[in-house]
């Protein structure tokens, strides 16, 4: 593109098709942190606590790292629909990827103030700690965990109309999306189902993105 005043030559801005491996980032880092916080959280309000303090520390350092990368995971998936992109999907799917990542770091946020609690010796953590650790737990399979459903029913139902994306992949969003829709269930195991797809979605895009040459402009 040339501007017609200046004939300053302009390069249309592109997104990076290695963006795609931000997708990878977040469910490597992000399941990581979950793993990390279902070991070393206590079970009940006598378990032990201070054992888990390192892992906790790591899932703190690996959670933001992980939704810096799924940010630019929505913006390689939006980059993709192009002049397709519907309005009304699109801000279902942003807003609730948005929100999924908020109800996250408040969840992360309560575990931070578990860990502080935990090695302050004039508190009473054990009460204390299984009260934080059961808010974390709603934030994160209650909200969170809905949250992610919706943003890949409406990614899905996009996919599904614009055809982007092969019709098993998004048989199998709808279907990954409505068991966290109506799974009752206060394991962090649950949250893991989101960054598994968020891998298989993010491989398959980077696979066929680099199938695809490259046009200069």
């Amino acid at each position: 593109m040339t501007d017609p005043h200046s004939g300053v030559q302009f390069h249309q801005l592109r997104t990076p098709r290695s963006a795609a491996i931000a997708g990878i980032v977040f469910g490597a880092l992000f399941a990581t942190s979950i793993i990390l916080l279902a070991t070393a959280m206590p079970a009940t309000a006598a378990a032990p606590w201070v054992r888990g303090g390192s892992k906790i520390t790591t899932a703190l350092f690996l959670a933001p790292i992980a939704g810096i990368a799924f940010l630019w995971f929505i913006g390689v998936l939006r980059d993709r629909f192009g002049d397709l992109e519907d309005r009304f999907f699109s801000t279902v799917f942003l807003g609730s990827g948005l929100l999924f990542l908020a109800t996250t770091f408040v969840s992360m946020a309560l575990a931070g103030a578990l860990l502080a609690v935990s090695r302050n010796s004039n508190v009473p953590e054990n009460d204390i700690v299984y009260f934080g650790r059961e808010v974390m737990l709603h934030v994160n399979n209650v909200y969170a965990v809905r949250m992610a459903a919706v943003f890949m029913i409406s990614l899905a139902t996009m996919w599904l109309r614009t055809r982007l994306m092969p019709r098993p992949l998004v048989i199998a969003t709808y279907l990954f999306a409505v068991v966290l829709l109506v799974v009752v269930s206060f394991s962090f195991w649950v949250a893991l189902v989101f960054p598994a797809w968020v891998l298989v979605v993010s491989t398959y895009i980077l696979a066929t993105d680099h199938r695809q040459p490259t046009h200069p402009d």
